[in-house]
C-alpha cells in the first residue's frame, strides 16, 4: 500500500457517531417519562484548516448530544452532517445545502417525531453559520410546538470559563481552542500534526457574510488551537451537560403545566 493510502487510512472513518438504540430501547425510555424529548445534533461538512477534519462541527455536536443523552432521559438522534457552510465555499471539501433545505429537514424531522409520540425536539448545533435554526425554533414555538436550540452563546461562555479556555468567544471563531480541545478529548487521532502552530486572530469580521472566510484567513483557522488540551475538552462537555439542565426543566415543566390544566376556583 502506498504512503498516501496509508495516511488516509490512519485518519478515518470515524465510528460510534450513530446511536445504537433498538425500537424497544426507545419504547422503554419513553414509557418512563412524562415528556419525550429528542436531541438532534446538527453539524456541517466544511473546512477547518489543514489540521482539523471537515466533519469537526458534526463531531462536536455529536459529542455534546451524546453527553446530554447519557445524563438525561432523552432520545439521541443521528446527526445532520451537511448544513449551511457557504462562507467556507472557497476551500476544497466544503459541502453546503441551502437554508431553505435545512429548515425543511428540521421541520420534517420534528413532524415525524410528533407522529411517533415525541413532541419535543432539541437542536444541538455545532456550526455558527446555521442561522436558520433559530428561525425554525421561533416558528415552531409560535405554532405551539416544542423545540429548543442548544447551546446558546451564554452556555458556551459558561463552559469556556469553567474549562479555563483562554481565548474569548469572539476570537475563538473557527478551528480554535474550543473545537481543538473537544476533539483532543473525544477523537485525538483526527487532529493532524501542525494545529499547535496554526493560530490566527481576526476579531473584526464585520463583512463576513458578504466576503466570506477568505477575507479574514488564508489557512481557514480563526482562533488559537495552540492553547487546546484534552482536559479543557472534557470540562467543556461537562459544563455544557450541566447547563442543559435548565433547558430540560423548562421543556418538561411546560408540559406538566399543560397537562395539569388551570386550577379550580
Amino acid at each position: 500500500m502506498g504512503g498516501s493510502h496509508m495516511r488516509s487510512a490512519a485518519y478515518g472513518p470515524v465510528h460510534g457517531l450513530l446511536p445504537a438504540d433498538t425500537t424497544e430501547d426507545v419504547r422503554t425510555r419513553g414509557a418512563g417519562v412524562s415528556q419525550q424529548i429528542a436531541v438532534l445534533p446538527v453539524g456541517s461538512f466544511e473546512q477547518h484548516g489543514p489540521y482539523l477534519p471537515l466533519a469537526t462541527d458534526t463531531l462536536v455536536a455529536c459529542a455534546v448530544a451524546r453527553e446530554i443523552a447519557d445524563a438525561y432521559p432523552v432520545h439521541l438522534l443521528p446527526p445532520v452532517t451537511v448544513s449551511c457552510s457557504h462562507e467556507h465555499a472557497a476551500w476544497p471539501g466544503t459541502v453546503s445545502i441551502s437554508s431553505v433545505t435545512l429548515h425543511a429537514v428540521i421541520r420534517d424531522i420534528a413532524d415525524s417525531l410528533r407522529r411517533s409520540g415525541v413532541d419535543t425536539l432539541v437542536l444541538v448545533n455545532g456550526h455558527g453559520g446555521n442561522y436558520v435554526l433559530g428561525n425554525a425554533v421561533q416558528e415552531s414555538s409560535a405554532r405551539g410546538e416544542k423545540m429548543a436550540l442548544y447551546p446558546a452563546p451564554e452556555d458556551w461562555e459558561t463552559a469556556r470559563e469553567r474549562a479555563g479556555v483562554v481565548t474569548s468567544l469572539l476570537t475563538d471563531m473557527h478551528a480554535g481552542e474550543i473545537e481543538a480541545s473537544i476533539l483532543l478529548h473525544t477523537h485525538p487521532e483526527l487532529l493532524r500534526p501542525g494545529f499547535e502552530t496554526s493560530d490566527h486572530v481576526a476579531d473584526d469580521r464585520r463583512h463576513l457574510l458578504t466576503l466570506g472566510m477568505p477575507a479574514y484567513t488564508d489557512s481557514g483557522v480563526i482562533g488559537r488551537p495552540s492553547l487546546a488540551s484534552a482536559e479543557k475538552g472534557r470540562e467543556l462537555l461537562a459544563a455544557l451537560t450541566d447547563s442543559f439542565g435548565t433547558y430540560f426543566s423548562l421543556l418538561t415543566e411546560a408540559t406538566s403545566a399543560e397537562t395539569s390544566g388551570p386550577s379550580g376556583p
